[in-house]
């Protein structure tokens, strides 16, 4: 099957973006010269559906060296860039995605990729997972496993585990310790107002920012709006959560009540109509709203549309709905990932750990895949580890080392 890109002549622009990333990614540099040599992936057709943006796009290389047939998609229809697919597709691997496809060219997008027949799937999201379920449930016996990047796919292969309809083991990425403790922190708190500063060109400081959730992607992005020298207003279900960010220096309070003070507004929970009909009522004219979760869901656009007497796009990548009040709400990315809907995504160096984790986690499925009895199982502790000491090398740090007597000590009771 040929891929479907929008043009392959903007290779060269991707070809570029590409090799900054792998300058900066050492960890995956690293897998990619071993994997060349091993070849642990040779025989085997890897279905992706990832955020296609250069960092993904040289994890996709990296695993073709380890011998994959790679067959591509984006998880998301704004995150895509099209000049980064084209070099994909230069390089030999089949892509299926475009920019600012409609949910029916999304859709399509994922079934090109599952037709194939994967061994190996690499998932953000849980589309993939989702529709190899309910469409392709007779090439799930050619499936060894997959990889889950992110909460709200979790959240999903969760249910499916639960009811019993998950069939077929999924690596849970996201819960690695090298995964949400600098990826979810640190790379959503940085590439977040990254995207928020270059679409709006406008001050943080001295403004109120509302964090709605305060997982570890929640307090990376109230730990930078701090830094900016705004105000921090965060929005919980979870009581621990909610003392946490109290005790971080926050304001804690309902979205019903914080709906009044914002300026800047940020989703990042993975559930629905977080953001709901009442509060835009009660936000301020020119308060702006953004998602950091995952689908458009967070922020009730559906229910904003519906209210809106009139719309208008205020600058590129921004959305200005008028309510009947008089007030305008201004919507950043279509209530997209703001990250990737309006920037790069994360830092290159933060998604070397990541990703580092998703190929050697899809390499233990390879390996492990028809020893495991589960379907939803942790990323392997010896992987984990592994990332974790590649990387304090590469930052050109030294830690302690127990000595024999130590261990001794430390088991003993």
């Amino acid at each position: 099957m040929a891929s479907d890109i929008r043009d392959i002549g903007l290779a060269p622009s991707g070809e570029l973006k590409i090799e900054w990333v792998k300058n900066h990614c050492d960890l995956l540099r690293t897998l990619e010269e071993e994997f060349t040599k091993t070849k642990p992936f040779s025989g085997k057709k890897i279905a992706l559906s990832v955020h296609l943006e250069a960092k993904t796009a040289y994890l996709c290389k990296v695993l073709a060296a380890g011998g994959a047939e790679m067959y591509v998609t984006g998880s998301n229809p704004l995150s895509t860039q099209d000049d980064v697919a084209a070099a994909l597709v230069a390089a030999g691997l089949e892509v299926h995605a475009w920019h600012g496809c409609t949910a029916d060219e999304y859709d399509a997008h994922i079934r090109e990729v599952l037709k194939v027949g994967p061994n190996i799937i690499i998932d953000d999201g849980g589309d993939l997972v989702h529709m190899m379920h309910t469409e392709f449930k007779a090439l799930i016996p050619e499936v060894i496993g997959g990889c889950e990047e992110t909460t709200t796919g979790i959240i999903r292969l969760e249910a499916m585990n639960r009811s019993g309809e998950l069939l077929f083991p999924m690596v849970k990425v996201n819960n690695a310790q090298c995964k949400h403790f600098f990826d979810n922190r640190y790379g959503t708190g940085q590439s977040v107002w990254d995207g928020i500063n270059r679409t709006t060109n406008l001050i943080v400081a001295g403004k109120t920012v509302v964090v709605a959730g305060y997982g570890w992607c929640g307090k990376g992005v109230a730990m930078r709006a701090k830094g900016l020298g705004a105000k921090v207003i965060v929005t919980e279900i979870d009581p621990v959560k909610a003392i946490e960010a109290v005790m971080d220096g926050f304001e804690v309070m309902p979205m019903k009540e914080a709906a009044a003070y914002g300026d800047f507004f940020v989703t990042v929970t993975g559930c629905d109509k977080v953001i709901d009909e009442e509060d835009f009522y009660e936000m301020k004219d020119g308060a702006i709203l953004c998602n950091a979760g995952h689908f458009d869901c967070e922020i009730d656009m559906a229910g904003l549309r519906k209210i809106a007497v009139a719309s208008a796009e205020l600058r590129n990548n921004i959305w200005g709905y008028t309510l009947s009040n008089g007030r305008t709400i201004a919507v950043l990315g279509e209530g997209r990932l703001v990250n990737l809907a309006c920037g790069d995504g994360h830092p290159a160096e933060i998604m070397d750990m990541s990703f580092a984790i998703q190929a050697l986690s899809a390499k233990y499925l390879v390996e492990h895949g028809s020893e495991l009895s589960s379907k939803l199982i942790d990323v392997p502790e010896e992987v984990d580890r592994d990332v974790a000491v590649r990387k304090l090398a590469f930052l050109g740090k030294k830690i302690d080392v127990l000595t024999p007597e130590q261990e001794r000590y430390l088991n003993s009771y």
